[in-house]
């Protein structure tokens, strides 16, 4: 019944000690053995996705960026891409700047600031990507696939309300972590991905199953036939989600693909 399964990275297939089990990776083969297309989709870069793709041997286009960047993972050919609007960019900037809020931002893949700190040196040690200082008219000049806002929750509680009011008909606007609050374009969704790769691989999204656990994931949990959410994820998603999972410590995506893929009864 399932053709494809689109995975979150971080807090659904790696466990809390940034891995991916044993037994998950040979519950992927078995489903790739099968004929299910498996990826990923994270607002991670690529540049860091691939990283983890290649630990589970997937060989096939990541959605990245929330869905801003669809590539594939041998000859890096672009499938899908969305940038955010660049007046949008420039009002962030200012934004910013003005509150004393750190962002980053990205573009050709790539991590840039416009000051070095311990949040952007943190960011980049996490990912396991570079980071790049630039000043802003440098950054400004190219099309951004996506900005990041790197605060305590509560205020980014309050900053996103408040861009919601601001720009939220123009961009879209997520919490992939509780210290991260990004800005993508409209299309730069997970759902978007997920639709296009869907079509890409000519199956319906009845055929495709989608697991995360955070905010982000809300779109393509609400686009694929099944939507899934891990033990840990965040309560509105289990609201929405059509079957809640284990954990990602106790290999909740393994536990999927047993259950409706290779239909072995779970313990």
């Amino acid at each position: 019944m399932y053709r494809m399964i689109t995975i979150d990275v971080d807090d659904t297939l790696l466990t809390d000690q940034m891995t991916v089990s044993e037994e998950t990776k040979h519950a992927l083969a078995m489903a790739i053995n099968e004929g299910v297309t498996i990826t990923l989709a994270t607002g991670r870069m690529f540049a860091s996705a691939r990283q983890i793709a290649s630990q589970v041997k997937l060989n096939v286009p990541l959605i990245t960026y929330q869905g801003s960047l669809v590539k594939n993972l041998l000859d890096e050919r672009i499938l899908y891409e969305r940038a955010v609007p660049g007046n949008i960019s420039s009002f962030l900037f200012d934004y910013a700047k003005k509150h004393g809020f750190h962002l980053q931002a990205y573009y050709n893949d790539q991590l840039v600031g416009v000051k070095e700190n311990e949040k952007l040196r943190k960011y980049s040690a996490v990912s396991k990507v570079p980071f790049f200082i630039q000043s802003e008219a440098e950054i400004l000049s190219h099309p951004l696939t996506k900005l990041l806002f790197f605060e305590e929750p509560d205020v980014l509680n309050t900053m996103a309300q408040d861009l919601i009011k601001e720009i939220g008909d123009e961009v879209y606007i997520t919490k992939s972590k509780p210290y991260f609050l990004e800005i993508l374009h409209k299309e730069g969704t997970k759902g978007h991905a997920v639709a296009f790769l869907a079509d890409y691989f000519g199956c319906s999204l009845d055929e495709v199953i989608a697991i995360g656990d955070s905010w982000n994931d809300r779109e393509m949990i609400e686009t694929a036939g099944l939507g899934v959410a891990m033990e840990n994820a965040v309560p509105a998603l289990k609201e929405i989600a059509d079957y809640v999972t284990k954990s990602n410590n106790e290999n909740g995506v393994k536990h999927v693909i047993d259950k409706f893929i290779l239909r072995i009864p779970n313990k």
